[in-house]
């Protein structure tokens, strides 16, 4: 049975990952950002490119994905937002939620770059969270 002190409890475990995680991202730390997805995890980030499965694939998928920001001094921040969590029957956890990418630059005033809905599996491994699934939808 859910109680309400249960279900607040992990509503307040997970925005406590997704902070972590979005500061890794962000920092960015890319290997301690795939290191918050399982070891067969799969990745769904930007229209056009291929899912990057597992977590070795998801750090080279990043690794890749961000070359193109080596030369711009923008910083990325990832804002989410509107989480709903299912718990599901074999432990897993399906979370929905909104994330809105701002992008500053020197001088300049923030800039939103993309709105999303992004949708996860969450499970625990050795305690921890840990994403299986991440799909994100631009607007």
């Amino acid at each position: 049975m859910t109680t309400t002190q249960s279900r607040n409890d992990l509503y307040l475990e997970v925005q406590q990952y997704y902070a972590r995680q979005t500061h890794m991202l962000d920092a960015p730390d890319l290997e301690g950002y795939s290191n918050t997805f399982t070891e067969d995890a799969e990745f769904v980030h930007s229209a056009g490119r291929p899912p990057a499965r597992t977590r070795a694939g998801i750090l080279a998928d990043l690794v890749d994905f961000h070359r193109r920001f080596e030369e711009d001094p923008m910083k990325r921040r990832h804002h989410f937002s509107m989480i709903d969590l299912v718990p599901l029957a074999d432990g897993s956890i399906r979370s929905t939620f909104y994330a809105l990418v701002v992008i500053t630059r020197p001088g300049q005033g923030p800039e939103l770059r993309a709105s999303c809905v992004v949708r996860d599996v969450l499970v625990r491994e050795d305690g921890e969270l840990r994403n299986r699934s991440r799909v994100v939808e631009i607007d």
